[in-house]
C-alpha cells in the first residue's frame, strides 16, 4: 500500500481544491473530516451550510467547519455558472431557463466549478448512480482532446507479490464502457498506461487480454483485441503494449516465455486491459473476494479534468483514498498543462 501513502504525501505537498457535491452523505462527510484533519486537500462541500454542519456536529465531525461550503441553490456563482452552462449547451438545445435550473443540481454545479477554474477535481457517487455523475461531467467538462471513450481503472493490491509490480496491478475497464470497439479499446489501453506512468510513477507494461495468445485461437473477439493492440502501439509508441495475451501469459513469467517468447510484456505485465466491461468487472471482484486482493478505485480516465465516481457501497476509507487520488490526478493535469 506504499502507493497510497505516496499519493497522500504528494497531495499534502500540493493542496488541490476537491469538490464533494454529496454534502449531506455521512460517509462523505466522515472522509472529508479526515482529509481536512490530515491536510490532504482543500475540501468544498455542496449543500445548505446549516444542514451540513448540523450533520457533522451530530457525528463529531468538527473539522467540517474548515471546509468551504456552498449552496448551489443560492450561490453568488449562480448567474455566472448559468451563463457558462448555457453557452456550453445552447447548440444542443438547452435554454437559459433550463441552464438556471440545472445549476442548482450539485453534480452540475461541481462540474461548472471545475470548468470555471474554481475547483481542481470532483468526487461523487456515494449516493448517485454512475450515469448521474457522468452526465454533467461529459456535458460540461468533456473528454480530453483525442479521447472519445471514458474508462475506469482499478488499483489492485494482491497478496501474491510475484505478479505485476510487487503484487500491484492496474486494470481497466472495470466501470464504464460495456463493449468497446477496437479503437475504444486502444484508447483505454493508452489511458491506463499513462495513468500508471504519469500518476502512479511506475513504468507500465500493458497486456491486452483475450482468451487467445498470439493466434492460439481464432475468433472475431480475438481479432478486435489484435486490432486494438496495433492501434494502441501506434497511438503511444513510448509505452510497452502487447497482445493478444491470455491472463496467465500476461502474468506468469514461465508461461509468458513459453507462449509469447518475443514479447517484452508477457509474464511481466503490470497493466491489464480487459476486452469488455463484464470481463473486467467480474474479474477484479473475484480477485478481491476470493483472492484477498485490495481494490481501490475506480479512477475515471479520459476526462478533461479529474472527476471520479464512487460505488454506492463505498466505505469511508474508499472516499478518503479516492480524494487523495483525485488530488494526484489534478496535480498531474496541471503538470501536463
Amino acid at each position: 500500500m506504499d502507493i497510497l501513502k505516496k499519493f497522500i504525501e504528494k497531495a499534502k505537498a500540493n493542496l488541490q481544491r476537491i469538490v464533494l457535491p454529496e454534502g449531506y452523505e455521512l460517509r462523505t462527510l466522515t472522509a472529508a473530516d479526515r482529509v481536512i484533519a490530515d491536510g490532504i486537500a482543500d475540501i468544498i462541500l455542496l449543500g445548505q451550510r446549516d444542514k451540513i454542519l448540523a450533520i457533522a456536529r451530530e457525528n463529531g465531525l468538527y473539522n467540517i467547519e474548515k471546509a468551504t461550503i456552498i449552496n448551489p441553490e443560492e450561490s453568488e456563482f449562480t448567474e455566472q455558472y448559468t451563463s457558462l452552462l448555457y453557452e456550453l449547451r445552447k447548440n444542443k438545445g438547452m435554454t437559459l431557463e433550463q441552464a438556471k435550473e440545472l445549476v442548482k443540481n450539485p453534480l452540475y454545479f461541481a462540474c461548472l466549478m471545475i470548468k470555471n477554474g474554481d475547483a481542481n477535481g470532483e468526487l461523487a457517487g456515494a449516493m448517485n448512480t454512475t450515469g448521474n455523475v457522468l452526465r454533467p461531467a461529459l456535458q460540461v467538462v468533456k473528454t480530453m482532446p483525442g479521447v472519445s471513450v471514458i474508462s475506469g481503472a482499478m488499483l489492485l493490491f494482491c497478496k501474491e507479490k510475484q505478479y505485476g509490480d510487487d503484487g500491484f496491478l492496474l486494470v481497466a475497464d472495470v466501470a464504464v464502457s460495456p463493449n468497446p470497439t477496437a479503437s475504444e479499446l486502444a484508447q483505454i489501453a493508452v489511458s491506463t498506461g499513462y495513468t500508471m506512468k504519469n500518476m502512479i510513477g511506475i513504468e507500465p507494461k500493458v497486456a491486452m487480454l483475450s482468451f487467445s495468445t498470439k493466434g492460439s485461437a481464432t475468433h472475431e473477439f480475438v481479432d478486435r483485441v489484435v486490432e486494438a493492440t496495433t492501434l494502441a502501439k501506434t497511438m503511444a509508441p513510448d509505452l510497452k503494449i502487447d497482445g493478444e495475451l491470455q491472463a496467465d501469459a500476461a502474468l506468469v513469467l514461465s508461461v509468458g516465455k513459453f507462449k509469447a517468447p518475443n514479447s517484452d510484456v508477457a509474464g511481466k505485465a503490470n497493466v491489464l486491459v480487459f476486452p469488455a466491461l463484464e470481463v473486467g468487472n467480474i474479474a477484479y471482484k473475484m480477485v478481491e473476494r476470493l483472492g484477498g486482493a485490495t481494490a481501490v478505485g475506480p479512477i475515471l480516465q479520459g476526462m478533461a479534468a479529474p472527476i471520479n465516481d464512487l460505488s454506492r457501497g463505498c466505505s469511508v476509507d474508499d472516499i478518503y483514498n479516492m480524494t487523495a487520488i483525485t488530488a494526484n490526478q489534478a496535480i498531474v493535469a496541471k503538470t501536463a498543462k
